[in-house]
């Protein structure tokens, strides 16, 4: 007889306890390249707000309905050279200077990703003597 309680069942193992294996550590991803449509339509937002002109005024300027105007600030839609050219002209930009404000967007976010500070003089320091 065993020394087990009455109303107790015996539970038998099927199979042997062996330790889990060793797994890896997970790895965290590395952060994603953020799109060039989401950087674009970031900047374009920021200057349609800091001129502080709603976006059916911006849109009618840029001659653009103003749901794609709207999606195009969201990143949601990959907008043609024409009608980036349009908005930026519509916000008082050239296409090189929306390009640059992007590819600055652009820089700034790969350095917070690499831990980097960012600074708004592009390495130039002047010193007063």
């Amino acid at each position: 007889m065993t020394n087990q309680a009455p109303n107790q069942a015996r539970v038998i193992p099927l199979r042997p306890h062996e330790p889990a294996p060793h797994l890896p550590e997970p790895t965290v991803p590395a952060p994603k390249e953020p799109l060039w449509r989401d950087l674009v339509g970031d900047v374009l937002r920021r200057e349609r707000l800091a001129q502080e002109r709603t976006l059916k005024d911006v849109a009618d300027a840029a001659r653009i309905s103003m749901p794609y105007l709207s999606e195009v600030e969201r990143g949601r839609k990959e907008a043609s050279s024409e009608v980036l050219a349009a908005a930026a002209h519509a916000l008082g930009l050239d296409l090189g200077d929306l390009l640059s404000l992007t590819q600055n967007e652009f820089t700034e976010h790969r350095n917070r990703r690499q831990g980097r500070v960012s600074s708004p003089y592009n390495g130039l320091c002047l010193v007063a003597a």
